[in-house]
This record gives C-alpha cells, sequence and structure tokens, in this order.
C-alpha cells in the first residue's frame, strides 16, 4: 500500500519551495493589492478598499511580470522576506504557513478550485474602487475593516 504523501505546503518552509510551488500558495484573493495605510505613530496596517488599477475582475494582476515596473511601490513577496509578512490578511497562505497555521478549505490547493476563494467570500471581487479613480489623499475615506481579520 503507497504512503500518503504530505502536500508539499505542509512538509516544507517557505524558504525551501521552488517557484512554482511558492506561486501557487496565492490564493487569489486580491486582499494584498488593497492600498494600505501605514500610522507613522503605532505602524498599525489599515486596508482600504481602493484596489490596484492593474488588478482584473478575477483579482489578478494584468500586468504580474511588470508589476514592479508598472508600480514601484507594489510588494513583491519574496521567501526571504517572510518575517516582514505581518500585514497580510490572516487568511493568506504565505502567512498561515509561517506561522505554522493549516490552509482553509476554500484555499485552491486545499479544494482543487479556484473559484472556492471568491464563493467563500474571501476575495475582494465585487468590493473595490480603483486607485485610479480615487485620489490618494481620500484613500483614509475607504479604510475597511474586514480585510485584516
Amino acid at each position: 500500500m503507497a504512503q500518503k504523501v504530505e502536500p508539499f505546503w505542509k512538509r516544507k518552509s517557505l524558504g525551501e519551495m521552488s517557484r512554482e510551488e511558492w506561486e501557487s500558495l496565492c490564493d487569489g484573493c486580491g486582499r494584498c493589492c488593497l492600498q494600505k495605510l501605514q500610522d507613522e505613530e503605532d505602524e498599525q496596517v489599515y486596508y482600504t478598499r481602493v484596489a490596484c488599477r492593474y488588478m482584473t475582475d478575477n483579482c489578478r494582476c494584468s500586468v504580474y511580470a511588470s508589476r514592479n515596473e508598472k508600480v514601484p511601490t507594489c510588494v513583491w513577496l519574496k521567501p526571504e522576506d517572510v518575517e516582514q509578512f505581518y500585514w497580510l490578511p490572516t487568511t493568506c497562505a504565505y502567512r498561515l504557513i509561517w506561522e505554522g497555521k493549516e490552509l482553509d478549505w476554500w484555499h485552491p490547493l486545499v479544494s482543487g478550485d479556484t473559484e472556492t476563494v471568491h464563493t467563500a467570500g474571501i476575495s475582494v471581487r465585487g468590493k473595490t474602487l480603483s486607485d485610479a479613480d480615487i485620489p490618494e489623499d481620500q484613500w483614509e475615506e475607504q479604510i475597511i475593516n474586514w480585510c485584516s481579520e
């Protein structure tokens, strides 16, 4: 009888993952593509419902390969920066694995379906405004709390 092999995310650290494995951890929720504000005094990060102009209706980046050229402030998640992931949503696979927690049932790697992140209401699909339409000085008016929970 064949022995059951644990999924890569349960047997490898973030730093041990291949590029393909690393990229597959992204659940496609789009939360990290929301514009965020950080309080200078206590460093608290606040999410807004203002999304990057390059986010598609499917919560994916339309310029992924050149995102850092198009948006120099775009955050590029890398294994060596894992200790900086505190700002990621508590639902994010990168953060969950870093914290030693399980992926949720709706994560595509668990469910086998890229739509479960949307049907579970985790993604930002249909909940955002584009940063092309909202000036940065108005982002504070768009702070949300459902994303950092």
